[in-house]
């Protein structure tokens, strides 16, 4: 075949324009993002094609996403097309526009390219891989290009920690039932619309649902997806809209159920990227995220979040059959401590279903069978709770001085304790920090001998270490004190709303119950006896007091209205 003919062929094939801009590409300088605009790019490459005669032509446009990945919608397809032969020559305004990442770059343009006859055209650099103008250059151009996004990724990154130290958002997308507002776009309304079916999602999971049930629900009550909603109120974003408008993802879901945002705080660096060039999300673990408290109204109480976190950590997993348990993550063996096992079968009528505990193993393992019937656990449950609600419903300054008589004087001394372990505890570790440094510097200037810098190093770090892991186990304790006290204002703000309870809900039973426990079966007297431990939250097991008992508690809280004060 002759040199013309292959350049015939290769007229004939179609030349690919492809354009490309990120946010990172976006500069202070106004003229500057003009010239790198999709728009300008366009306007570019379209005339060099009428320059030179080219009429076959097409535009591949990733808009928004990042040069230092070539996972781009608009490249890959462009891509696909040159494999298949479709394409025989691609132009670009500049390389910075075809990517930032050198290594890549080098073997497109540099082998990839010239092995299938595509020709590569850059024009600000007057790249042209068939005349071979250029090429020598372009390695040193897409050094630059690399080391220019690294520059970038760096200067994000102090922008963003600024921000954080200066207590502002460093994120800003804004959640679904949040909209910016109109005068200060730092600041976040509430969207009422939107924030009601945030709302409606939460109710849903303090009634037991799960993520997936929730969906179903959303989609059965004809709620649109929130890129739907953005789109019948003519908000932007960048999610894509599925053609179902009503089919919620169980992950959308599973979202707004994590998202501590809803509580009025914002959360800064709660993900992160594992470098300019690998764009792979890593989340980090809450003790390395920035909480700002009240930064916005909320739309969910502190309260409500903690609780649905707690609800979330025992998942309800349903059975072969689709059956689900109410008392997932509750029900525990009495004398092994392993968790009870829900058995349900297609073949077994409701009443039949049971609990056994899971080292049973059909009488081959290491604990006996704790049995109980799932509707007799219901009816002992629902009796616990009713009676519960009742009494502190109508008792409350009793069922607190109760449970301040179980918070006495003493555990209120241990939790000041706590408080200032700790604050101490971290001074000394920072003052640890500087003694290391001081050290460090008098033997580089050597004020001190080797032998007693060893000795010295290693008693400070010896110190430091195990000051760390005492005042990270008293920060366990204070977290658990204070859970229980938002626990309490939870359960009292529940019984508060409750009127009768007629019905056992999976959302009742984790709103008023920590764990329960089910004692084996002890047979006398011609019946089976079955001992069951309900463990309320924040008070534990708890037995009603009679109407003798509330009077002369009553008689302490009038003698004594200071003593077991209990602040809910």
């Amino acid at each position: 075949m002759t040199t013309a003919t292959k350049l015939q062929e290769q007229e004939e094939l179609l030349t690919a324009l492809y354009c490309r801009l990120s946010v990172d590409d976006i500069k202070e300088d106004a003229e500057e993002n003009e010239s790198n605009s999709i728009k300008n790019q366009k306007t570019i490459l379209e005339d060099y094609c009428k320059k030179n005669g080219i009429t076959n032509y097409q535009f591949f446009v990733d808009d928004g996403i990042s040069g230092t990945t070539f996972n781009r919608p608009d490249f890959k397809r462009m891509e696909e097309m040159v494999e298949a032969g479709i394409i025989g020559r691609i132009v670009v305004k500049d390389l910075s526009r075809f990517g930032r990442e050198q290594v890549e770059m080098g073997r497109l343009t540099q082998v990839v390219y010239p092995t299938l006859g595509v020709t590569f055209i850059s024009l600000s650099e007057n790249v042209n891989s068939k005349t071979g103008a250029g090429m020598e250059m372009m390695p040193f151009y897409n050094i630059f290009n690399e080391w220019y996004a690294a520059q970038t990724s760096q200067k994000i990154r102090q922008v963003w920690k600024t921000k954080s130290e200066h207590g502002e958002r460093v994120s800003p997308a804004v959640p679904y039932g949040y909209k910016k507002s109109d005068t200060d776009k730092k600041k976040w309304l509430i969207d009422e619309p939107a924030a009601a079916i945030v709302k409606r999602i939460y109710a849903l999971c303090l009634n037991g649902r799960g993520p997936s049930q929730i969906a179903r629900q959303l989609e059965k009550e004809k709620v649109p997806v929130p890129s739907a909603y953005y789109d019948s109120i003519g908000r932007k974003h960048s999610a894509k809209t599925p053609a179902n408008i009503y089919g919620w993802d169980q992950r959308t879901v599973v979202s707004i159920l994590e998202n501590r945002q809803y509580t009025g705080c914002t959360v800064n660096f709660k993900s992160s990227t594992v470098s300019y060039k690998v764009h792979k999300k890593i989340y980090n673990p809450t003790e390395n995220q920035q909480i700002i408290p009240n930064t916005q109204e909320a739309i969910i109480s502190e309260e409500v979040w903690l609780k649905v976190q707690e609800i979330r950590e025992h998942r309800i997993r349903p059975t072969a059959t689709g059956k689900t348990s109410k008392f997932a993550g509750l029900l525990y063996c009495a004398d092994c401590g392993a968790k009870l096992h829900y058995c349900a079968a297609k073949s077994l009528p409701p009443e039949k279903e049971f609990y056994r505990c899971s080292n049973y193993k059909d009488g081959h393992g290491t604990c006996k069978v704790h049995y109980i019937r799932n509707v007799v656990l219901e009816k002992i449950v629902l009796e616990a709770i009713s009676d519960f609600v009742d009494f502190v419903r109508c008792y409350e300054p009793v069922f607190l001085y109760m449970l301040a008589k179980k918070n006495d004087s003493v555990r209120q001394a241990e939790h000041q304790r706590l408080q200032q372990f700790v604050r101490n505890g971290e001074k000394r570790i920072d003052e640890i920090d500087r003694l290391i440094e001081s050290l460090y510097e008098d033997r580089v200037l050597r004020n001190v001998e080797d032998t007693r810098y060893q000795r010295m190093m290693q008693k400070y770090e010896k110190e430091q270490r195990e000051l760390t892991t005492e005042v990270e186990n008293a920060k366990v304790e204070l977290q658990s004190a204070d859970q229980k006290t938002v626990d309490l204002r939870l359960l009292l703000k529940t019984v508060r709303e409750i009127t009768e309870v007629k019905e056992l809900t999976s959302g009742l039973i984790h709103s008023f119950i920590e764990c329960i426990e089910v004692h084996n079966n002890d047979k006398y007297d011609g019946h089976c006896h079955m001992k069951v431990d309900i463990y309320f939250s924040v008070i534990g097991m708890m037995d009603i007091p009679d109407e003798k008992e509330i009077r002369a508690m009553m008689e302490e809280i009038k003698k004594n209205p200071q003593k077991y004060r209990y602040v809910a």
